[in-house]
């Protein structure tokens, strides 16, 4: 069993890092962003509710949200572990977060911190806007986002440092070596590939 958070601004390549991570170790990536997209693709009641939330320019409530991990979390392929990116993503998630692992006498074994300057991600994020033509990332909802990011998602990281399960990583360099770096972490931790198995 290992049970992962990747926590970082945008534009730390989180999403990445996680996927590799998720394949690495075997268990699924479960990113938000994916299961809000996934359920109102599937036109679902709750994918109804989130596409009203977000065409109105909301964030997705703290309660829908955890309503929708907690759903994808309780899926088969997410028995032997999961990686989580996105959520939670303040500290009330951690609550809901908390109360459903403890429920199944689990706990999460480490979350993993992508450390980048901020003007490194915004340079990323600005590159990625002209590559792929993005409208939201504009400067000032750069900006937004990741003031946002520092108010709401930062102190999430205490309560884990409090815990002794959160792992700094240097989230600046290619895609193999920060993804070595995680790796090298996680296995430090007793986190062996494989330990799903």
């Amino acid at each position: 069993m290992t049970r992962l958070l990747i926590v970082g601004p945008q534009g730390s390549g989180k999403g990445t890092q996680g996927v590799r991570i998720a394949e690495t170790f075997g268990i699924p990536a479960v990113s938000t962003g994916d299961v809000f997209r996934g359920a109102v693709a599937a036109g679902t009641p709750l994918g109804e509710q989130v596409k009203a939330i977000i065409e109105a320019g909301d964030l997705v409530p703290d309660e829908l949200t955890s309503a929708v991990v907690r759903e994808r979390l309780s899926q088969p392929d997410a028995a032997s572990g999961f990686l989580l990116d996105g959520y939670p993503r303040n500290v009330a998630q951690v609550m809901h977060l908390d109360e459903f692992l403890e429920g199944r006498g689990e706990a999460i074994d480490s979350v993993i911190e992508l450390e980048v300057p901020r003007d490194e991600s915004i340079a990323r994020l600005s590159r990625r806007a002209a590559e792929q033509g993005r409208s939201d990332d504009t400067e000032e909802g750069i900006a937004n986002r990741l003031a946002i990011y520092e108010r709401e998602t930062a102190p999430i990281l205490d309560i884990y440092r409090a815990r002794d399960v959160v792992e700094r990583i240097d989230g600046v360099g290619s895609l193999d070596e920060i993804t070595g770096r995680i790796v090298a972490a996680l296995e430090a931790r007793g986190l062996g590939r494989g330990a799903a198995a």
